[in-house]
């Protein structure tokens, strides 16, 4: 009996959580996502190395559900449980923001919200140019650094995930904890490569009511100020002695998204 147990053991070692439920995107991509509660639907995109679960550990979503909302997460695209190409082409052209346009449009479900945090803010501001269906947005952790096209962060994260680490020690702490997560090199220096950006033109031409919210040490991103101010239709919060890396963990976070998207 004991061998029996010895040998069944790298079996439950290796077992993976399923990755059920899963649409199929636009062009064949399982992507993987996850709705609770009832209601109004709001849709929460992660950031750069994380996927939908970083969500479900924090209290926004909890807060959400039970402010009467249906709450949809899924793993954008070389993330979680979603398939992770190894083309170029497959992040190109607005692709993540394509996957949660097609995954609303699957699950019936029409006048949402969208809450970003870091990278998942740079695709919500895709979705406000892009669908009408989009409500409100909140962008979290983001300044108006994306807008430029030839971002130096984006271009040095890219050339960091594409075997160029020894030009950026300062980034070896991302890298490690990229190899050390599991995640899919490769697939984050083509994340990188191909991450849109949205001008500063295009977001001065959304009318939909945006919240800029930040933590007060947070300037990873640029300037949330100098975002907000290019957006005709903002308002600012500030989570306090937050950084980029816990403000959205933190309990004012979500109470001011919430009170944002129920107002």
């Amino acid at each position: 009996m004991k061998l029996f147990f010895l040998l069944l053991l790298p079996l439950f070692a290796v077992a993976q959580p399923s990755r059920e439920p899963l649409f199929n995107s636009f062009d064949g991509a399982k992507i993987h996502y996850d709705v609770v509660g009832e209601g109004k639907p709001v849709v929460l995109l992660h950031g750069f190395m994380g996927s939908g679960e970083s969500w479900k550990r924090l209290p926004l979503r909890q807060l959400l559900v039970d402010a009467g909302f249906k709450v949809v997460t899924l793993d954008l695209r070389g993330n979680g449980r979603s398939d992770k190409p190894h083309e170029l082409a497959a992040y190109e052209n607005d692709a993540e923001a394509r996957d949660v346009m097609n995954l609303m449009k699957y699950l019936g479900l029409t006048n949402y919200d969208v809450v970003g945090y870091s990278r998942g803010s740079i695709i919500t501001a895709r979705l406000l140019e892009l669908d009408k269906q989009v409500r409100r947005g909140v962008l979290g952790g983001m300044g108006a650094d994306f807008t430029d096209p030839n971002w130096q962060r984006r271009i040095e994260f890219a050339q960091l995930f594409q075997g160029k680490a020894h030009l950026y020690p300062q980034y070896a702490g991302a890298l490690e904890y990229a190899r050390k997560s599991g995640a899919d090199t490769l697939v984050l220096g083509l994340q990188q490569q191909t991450q849109p950006s949205t001008s500063k033109a295009a977001l001065g031409r959304v009318r939909q009511p945006v919240l800029i919210i930040s933590g007060n040490k947070d300037v990873d991103n640029g300037n949330p100020g100098e975002l907000a101010k290019l957006f005709p239709n903002s308002v600012v919060a500030t989570v306090p002695e937050g950084t980029h890396n816990d403000t959205m963990s933190k309990p004012e976070f979500g109470k001011e998204v919430v009170s944002f998207l129920t107002k």
